[in-house]
């Protein structure tokens, strides 16, 4: 008798080996699903285009920012971030015509800062280097009698991509309503 019972005791199943061997191999195969899915977003072209969309959009709202902000008691730090945030022929336009801006400017002693609203990529060749934004902003005006006066416009620009960076090259008024675009 004793050895029928240890023959039934030597056959019973081991619930732990089994358990251990189901947990390790469901542990294994979330561990291979988890990696292939970060391996595929991790290689993906769209993370690296939206990386590049971002960092336009940042940029350009950043310039056009700079370009609608100008303190006549600062003049020559404005104008020289107005290059900086620049390339092409609205660099050129600004850095040729500068002295007599500045005048005008002196003159007016006017303060003017810009606040960006919101902003938005409208279209982005990364291969080509150029994007185009469309900036809403909010434009405050301090006359040399103090009188401050709000403007809210949108702009539209043009982004280059030199040196790395994303520069304005293009900048003009978005038309608002029933406007024609031409």
């Amino acid at each position: 008798m004793r050895r029928a019972v240890r023959a039934l005791a030597g056959t019973r199943a081991r619930p732990l080996p089994a358990v251990l061997l189901a947990l390790t191999l469901t542990a294994g195969g979330f561990a291979a699903w988890a990696g292939q899915d970060w391996y595929r977003a991790a290689h993906d072209d769209r993370a690296a285009y939206a990386e590049q969309r971002d960092e336009a959009l940042a940029a350009g709202e950043q310039a056009v920012q700079n370009l609608n902000t100008l303190d006549h008691r600062n003049l020559d730090q404005g104008l020289d971030l107005w290059e900086s945030s620049t390339t092409g022929e609205l660099h050129e336009q600004l850095a040729s015509g500068r002295t007599e801006f500045a005048e005008q400017v002196k003159a007016a002693k006017t303060v003017t800062t810009a606040r960006v609203l919101s902003g938005a990529v409208t279209e982005i060749d990364d291969r080509a280097g150029r994007a185009r934004v469309l900036i809403a902003l909010r434009v405050t005006v301090e006359a040399a009698d103090g009188a401050k006066t709000d403007k809210d416009s949108r702009m539209l620009g043009e982004l280059t991509r030199t040196e790395g960076r994303w520069k304005l090259s293009a900048l003009g008024q978005a038309p608002v309503g029933g406007t024609s675009a031409g």
